[in-house]
């Protein structure tokens, strides 16, 4: 289980220390110290107290590797209160590289809970201890000794106000007269302990801290945030901006098009998010934040995502305005939660206490405590419309700490409504589940409540109620009992209003990853995502077997899911949201793929366009286009081609294939290396861009624009995939407007036409261009043929003069002397430039045309009609005359593709 610290020997990397914490929820025999000589092939327990006491800290000499300092602490936490402290928490000291262990006490408290151990590297017989203990013995103790005598230098309480989630201490390796505490603040002493001022660091609620041992000046800070460093003594730490570690206890959407995300992430503030930009990715500017705090549940009405209903500990919650950035608070009784006990409490609530909308009637706001509450007014008023739906076991609703530290902060506040939701299908049925294990139904808008628990359950986290989308009768409840230490996947379902369950646990292949919620696919009555905390796992037959769905998610807790526009939507644990995009694929391929290929058919797909970015410090956006997947039963030999057609109508404008074009030259400001179609066996992603086919280069030229080809306009397109000498597979893809943009279909027809006058026109130079660079290498050729031949002068004077006039047309349709993009500035750029330049101004997502491109499109056109008579008087007349000449001579005449 828990593991609070890793210590490498120095001088032999074989050699490794770890201190075992062990399980939080219970007792456990491998709770300890833990030893490897051989890089961690094999371990071995050198210090063991008692299963109630697991190592909190430990600290290594390492001036001599030999001499270990442990913590070892007496803890246990419980659904309703955090137990730490007595007789087995103690200090304890190894001279013999952990074979042996002497337990320090002269000085120290008889009994004490948490503590936090550090040796100083620049003295070696300099030890503190932060230690948890009861009224005015608790602190920080140093010994001068090596740890045989201990003495209080410091009883500043906020050095161990909150000791069961922070308190370390941590000496510094060069000057002794330097030590850290990390609490939620970091408090820093430079008389070796006596004083202590804040050390300020990015973030609260710090948890660790290194100190590079020939440098003090670089540290790393780690946080509920993420980690900092700093190069200057902690006077500036560098950002956490660039960490995707955000804690998402629960998850929501709103209907917008583009979707934004929602929710309260722990140790920050409730944001929504957007779920796609047009820019390169997810940034700082697309988020904000919203009602609630750490442990929000959001509700809104998803249509008009204005108001914002947000929830915070201890049963806080708000009402937040969009338009005014500001927020109300509402709780139905506002007295003040922290550091009382729960039953003093007249509502008790969780720490992630349930608030939903109605999706019947979005004025309706329901929020839960121990009872559930009903707004119609946006929290003026409440009706309390439940009895206690908890087993309301006043044993159970003590202080939240004992016995030295109370933790009330409402992380212990125990028989509570841990979720509440009301069914799509009937309004004023509402669904409760407890923290201890109760399921209760309402079908009557909460006049009467009727216990429907599965007889079986014993006490636990109901986490997630699922009220199918496809039968009101059918429900999903997700069981977490790991504050009870049983971690194994707990979850059931119901078909007839919890008059009966059955458990569906069949396929959760690991034993400590306990189920968090449950969801059913919106579109394929059965089909069932189960989020828990080792990963997210998929069902194809109701529950009755599941399988692991991981593709490249994290392994990470699976906080929370929902489904918004046919995508997968995940909170997460430490690793923020993520989307899995259409699950078109999963809802067509049921169960089985068998032998036979498969084209999916993708969902109906706005028409957005903007980049992706693999950048660390941005959320990803998904590919701008049509993403769709496919399915092979093996992989393609090297032979065998597949290839990929976007249809419009019967007309084919875009291919792909599986297979690299050799012909394939680029350049810098060339055409886009072609994208390649996977042939690998199972389930493959592509993304068509939405654009038409890449235009026709000139090779080797440098050109300012985009050979892109031109976006498409919403309506509907297939897609073909094709196996050489095999299957031959089509499905159709029905592109949206983006309705962001004020738009007509005459607009969209108007744009590509115009686009495809455009592109025509460039092709039709491009080509020109190639051929007549074909008839100048020809015209090259034969005059190395013809030199010092009798009789020839005038021909070769005719191919000369050409030749030239070649070059001279050429240079007023492209500019070869631009070999970078800065030499667009340098070299003046020639009519395929300028065409470049106008189909990007008018390939927008707006398909409006100006008259400014219209009227420059007629400009260009004329141009280009009197470059082409000039190619015309060239071909026509002057090659046609050398070609007579030269074919008086037996020899064959230059060939132009026409």
């Amino acid at each position: 289980m828990h593991i609070s610290d890793v210590i490498i020997d120095p001088r032999d990397s074989n050699v490794v220390f770890v201190s075992v914490q062990g399980a939080l929820y219970g007792p456990s025999a491998e709770r300890g110290i833990y030893k490897t000589t051989d890089g961690g092939q094999t371990w071995r327990k050198v210090l063991y107290v008692a299963p109630n006491s697991g190592a909190s800290s430990l600290s290594m000499d390492m001036n001599n590797p030999r001499i270990l300092y442990a913590a070892m602490w007496q803890h246990q936490r419980y659904p309703w209160t955090v137990a730490s402290g007595g007789p087995n928490s103690g200090l304890y000291k190894s001279v013999d590289g952990g074979e042996s262990w002497n337990k320090l006490e002269e000085g120290l408290p008889e009994e004490f809970g948490k503590a936090g151990i550090s040796v100083s590297r620049a003295n070696p017989n300099l030890v503190f201890a932060i230690i948890e203990a009861e009224g005015d013995k608790g602190g920080l103790y140093r010994s001068n000794d090596g740890g045989k005598k201990w003495s209080q230098i410091n009883k500043n309480r906020v050095l161990i106000a909150r000791s069961w989630y922070y308190m370390e201490v941590e000496a510094d390796p060069i000057d002794e007269n330097l030590v850290y505490v990390i609490n939620a603040p970091v408090m820093k002493s430079i008389d070796g302990g006596r004083s202590f001022s804040n050390l300020p660091t990015p973030h609260g609620d710090n948890h660790d801290m290194w100190i590079n041992p020939t440098n003090n000046k670089i540290m790393i800070n780690s946080n509920d945030g993420g980690a900092n460093i700093s190069y200057n003594g902690g006077k500036s730490w560098s950002t956490q901006q660039n960490q995707p570690t955000a804690q998402f206890y629960r998850v929501i959407t709103d209907n917008l098009v583009p979707y934004n995300v929602y929710g309260g992430q722990q140790d920050n503030s409730a944001i929504a998010v957007a779920s796609r930009t047009n820019g390169g990715g997810i940034g700082w500017k697309d988020w904000y934040s919203v009602a609630g705090c750490e442990s929000a549940y959001l509700a809104f009405d998803p249509d008009n995502p204005e108001v914002v209903y947000g929830g915070c500990y201890q049963g806080i919650i708000e009402q937040w305005v969009k338009a005014s950035n500001e927020g109300k608070a509402i709780k139905e009784y506002p007295e003040l939660g922290l550091s009382s006990i729960p039953k003093n409490f007249k509502y008790r609530y969780n720490w992630n206490a349930p608030i939903i909308s109605s999706s019947h009637d979005r004025n309706t706001i329901y929020h839960a405590g121990n009872v559930v509450f009903k707004t119609m007014d946006g929290g003026i008023s409440w009706d309390v419309i439940s009895p206690d739906l908890t087993r309301n076991d006043t044993t159970k609703q003590g202080p939240g700490g004992r016995p030295y530290t109370n933790e009330a902060a409402g992380g212990e506040n125990y028989n509570t409504i841990m979720y509440l939701t009301e069914s799509s299908h009937e309004q004023g049925v509402l669904w409760a589940g407890s923290d201890d294990g109760l399921v209760h139904l309402t079908k009557d808008g909460g006049t009467t409540w009727t216990n429907v628990t599965p007889t079986e359950l014993q006490e636990g986290i109901i986490n997630s109620i699922e009220v199918s989308p496809h039968d009101p009768a059918t429900a999903y409840i997700a069981v977490m009992r790991y504050k009870f230490n049983d971690l194994s996947p707990i979850a059931y379902k119901t078909s007839n209003y919890g008059a009966s369950w059955t458990k569906i646990v069949n396929g959760f292949n690991d034993p400590n990853g306990f189920v968090r919620t449950i969801r059913e696919d919106r579109k394929v009555k059965g089909l069932l995502y189960a989020g828990t905390e080792t990963g997210l796992y998929v069902s194809f037959n109701d529950g009755a077997y599941w399988q692991k769905l991981q593709l490249d998610l994290p392994i990470v807790p699976i906080n929370d899911l929902t489904i918004q526009d046919n995508d997968l939507v995940a909170a997460t644990a430490g690793r923020g949201f993520w989307i899995l995009d259409d699950l078109g694929a999963i809802q067509q391929a049921k169960d089985k793929l068998g032998a036979n290929t498969q084209l999916f058919q993708p969902k109906d797909t706005y028409l957005f366009v903007g980049g992706s970015s693999n950048s660390p410090t941005i959320g990803k956006n998904p590919k701008s286009g049509v993403t769709f997947d496919y399915y092979l039963a093996e992989e393609l030999p090297d032979s065998v081609a597949l290839t990929i057609d976007i249809l419009e109508n019967s007309d084919v404008i875009r291919t792909y294939s599986s297979k690299e074009d050799e012909s394939f030259k680029s350049w810098p400001g060339g055409p886009p290396k072609p994208v390649l179609a996977s042939s690998d066996k199972g389930i493959n992603r592509f993304t068509w861009n939405f654009r038409r086919e890449t235009l026709a280069a000139i090779n080797g030229v440098f050109v300012y624009g985009d050979y892109r080809g031109t976006t498409v306009a919403p309506g509907e397109y297939s897609i073909r995939l094709s196996i050489q000498d095999g299957d031959t597979l089509e499905t159709s893809v029905n592109i949206l407007p983006n309705p962001n943009v004020n738009a007509s279909t005459s607009d969209f027809t108007e744009q590509q036409d115009f686009l495809k006058s455009i592109t025509d026109m460039i092709g039709d130079i491009h080509e020109k261009v190639n051929d007549m660079r074909s008839a100048k290498s020809q015209l090259g050729s034969y005059q190395k043929l013809l030199k010092g031949k009798d009789g020839v002068e005038a021909l070769l004077d005719t191919a000369k003069a050409i030749t030239k006039k070649i070059s001279k047309w050429e240079e007023n349709l492209i500019q070869p002397k631009q070999k970078t993009f800065q030499d667009v500035i340098n070299f003046q750029n020639q009519l395929n430039a300028q065409l470049m330049h106008l189909k990007g101004y008018v390939d927008t997502a707006d398909p409006r045309v100006t008259q400014g491109a219209k009227d420059r499109f007629a400009d260009l056109s004329e141009q280009w009609k009197g470059f082409a008579d000039q190619r015309d008087q060239l071909i026509d007349v002057e090659m046609k005359a050398f070609n007579d000449m030269y074919k008086d001579l037996g020899l064959p005449a230059i060939i132009l593709k026409e």
